[in-house]
């Protein structure tokens, strides 16, 4: 928490304006738009050598990192809400010493990795056994990137940093920039030099340091403040806790949601290989409206968490208000779209006509999704704004307990439609205990 002394609510306030919401917003979801070409360049490339070991070493190995990387992802959200409320306060000591204390844990994160990796790919081939050919290709791959774990973790901290200050373009430039140089050494490593999965992972490597090197210089505003340094400052045991109460709460919830998601894959795959390709085509519109809907949740982060900063209730009010209502604009296309487009989209992903008849099912769904879980979404990003963790992390538990009884009753009842219903259902269950907690978010907040 900032001390009252360092509190300064002298500083000229920024309208709150469409303008603004969308100033923050557009460059994340441009930014999103580049995260799949990656991945279909990726697996492009080592398809070009003609056999299948080599798609399926990256595939493993890049999922493996990815879920690895991922209980970090709590740095990028609290640091936002944590900057952002400095930045409204007026501390700007703070807000550089935020993103030193940020980037120690992404470097200390990225290290343990390096260190116990041999027992973390042990644990994760495991649970997800291959072919001997295929494990011993993913190994190569994973020797190879988990050398730039730090620099991948540090990514999170940085354009944590640069959301909550509103300079979400340059989170634009370090996705373009880390996505454009992986695709462009991709070619030239595999296909030029036919350096195959090790050329991939070697790409990725370079390509994040490169991503952390230029969040870094967007970031030098930060480094001007001799705050960053101030070494009393940075490991203020309040201020540290603090920050660890909050990502740790995050990381829970963020657990907990991780657990519904994958729980709805391995239980889709019990009603057979047709269903479970059916629901990972129409998860696929899910993760459509994430990426859309992404822009306006990290708009809706910074905004309360400067307006929390400022102690402005009015100020909260507004900001939920407006990043909420282009949620709710953004999801009411998306579910429409779903609705019109759904039948060629599915048929654009998935040739089987199997399978498309069955996607075609529970696609009514998929069309339901966006306008029941936009509600959870958007509370999202105004409780990480305000650094709420642990209405996040209560909430959520009991939207999975919700979720864990619906299932068991549903699924034996209707069967997949009963596991779509179930989804649903928890998204429903956010978005309603999250906007029971809102009044006391608003209360908090001052007058």
């Amino acid at each position: 928490m900032k001390p009252a002394s360092d509190i300064d609510l002298s500083q000229p306030v920024q309208p709150l304006t469409h303008r603004r919401v969308l100033k923050i917003a557009l460059p994340i979801v441009l930014s999103n738009a580049t995260v799949p070409i990656l991945g279909a360049v990726d697996v492009g490339v080592v398809g070009q050598m003609g056999q299948a070991a080599p798609i399926g070493a990256v595939a493993i190995g890049a999922i493996i990192l990815t879920t690895l990387y991922w209980f970090f992802g709590f740095l990028r959200m609290g640091t936002v809400g944590l900057v952002g409320q400095a930045e409204g306060a007026g501390d700007r000591a703070e807000v550089s010493a935020l993103l030193t204390r940020a980037l120690m844990i992404a470097l200390g994160a990225g290290v343990a990795l390096i260190l116990l990796q041999g027992v973390l790919f042990w644990a994760a081939f495991a649970m997800a056994p291959a072919s001997a050919e295929v494990e011993g290709l993913a190994r190569d791959y994973l020797a190879i990137r988990i050398w730039s774990a730090p620099a991948a973790i540090s990514v999170f901290a940085l354009t944590g940093w640069l959301v909550a200050m509103e300079r979400t373009a340059g989170v634009f430039w370090v996705q373009l920039t880390m996505n454009g140089i992986n695709i462009a050494l991709n070619f030239w490593f595999v296909l030029g030099l036919g350096w195959g999965v090790e050329g991939v992972a070697i790409a990725t490597v370079i390509a994040e340091f490169t991503g952390a090197a230029v969040g870094l210089y967007l970031c030098r505003v930060a480094f001007v403040n001799p705050a960053w340094k101030d070494w009393p400052r940075v490991f203020d045991l309040v201020r540290l806790k603090h920050m660890a109460v909050v990502n740790t709460d995050i990381f829970l919830r963020s657990a907990m949601l991780m657990a519904i998601f994958t729980s709805f894959v391995f239980m889709g795959a019990g009603f057979g290989d047709v269903t479970l390709a059916a629901n990972e085509v129409l998860v696929q519109f899910m993760y459509i409206t994430a990426y859309a809907m992404d822009g306006f949740a990290f708009a809706a982060e910074t905004l309360i968490a400067r307006a929390i900063g400022r102690r402005d209730r009015a100020r909260v009010r507004r900001s939920a208000l407006l990043t909420g209502g282009w949620g709710v604009a953004i999801c009411g296309v998306m579910a429409l779209g779903f609705a019109l487009a759904g039948p060629f989209l599915i048929d654009l992903m998935a040739k089987d006509p199997d399978v498309q008849a069955e996607a075609r099912i529970y696609l009514p769904w998929m069309v339901a999704a966006p306008i029941v879980g936009v509600a959870a979404w958007m509370l999202d990003g105004i409780f990480i704004g305000a650094t709420r963790s642990a209405d996040m992390r209560n909430m959520m538990f009991i939207s999975f307990i919700i979720y864990v009884v619906c299932v068991s009753i549903s699924i034996p009842l209707m069967g997949n439609h009963g596991l779509w219903f179930a989804l649903l259902v928890s998204f429903v269950a956010r978005g309603v205990t999250l906007g029971f907690r809102y009044p006391a978010l608003e209360r908090a907040a001052g007058d």
